[in-house]
């Protein structure tokens, strides 16, 4: 009988054990879910965060080679063109 109460005390030790771990690796998981939260916005802002950036270089570049830099001339006459392309089609749709 003293076996069966050993084999009994054992068991309700590694289920605490393991009830104590489960809840441990579940309190775990939620600070990694809001970490992973808060990095995907960190990383959304920063996306967004570089597109104006880039946007901001080409306008830099567009408005040096307006002032007469020799780099950016034929990306700004690009530019230009496609700016009057579109011009001439909105004229051509008023007309219409």
């Amino acid at each position: 009988m003293s076996d069966l109460t050993e084999i009994v005390d054992n068991l309700e030790f590694k289920i605490a054990s393991l009830l104590q771990n489960y809840n441990r690796l579940e309190q775990k998981q939620q600070i990694l879910q809001e970490e992973l939260s808060k990095l995907k916005a960190e990383k959304q802002e920063l996306e967004t965060s570089l597109e104006a950036s880039e946007n901001r270089v080409q306008t830099l570049k567009a408005a040096n080679a307006l002032l007469g830099s020799n780099d950016y001339k034929k990306e700004t006459k690009l530019k230009i063109n496609g700016l009057i392309r579109e011009i001439d089609q909105c004229i051509v749709q008023l007309s219409e």
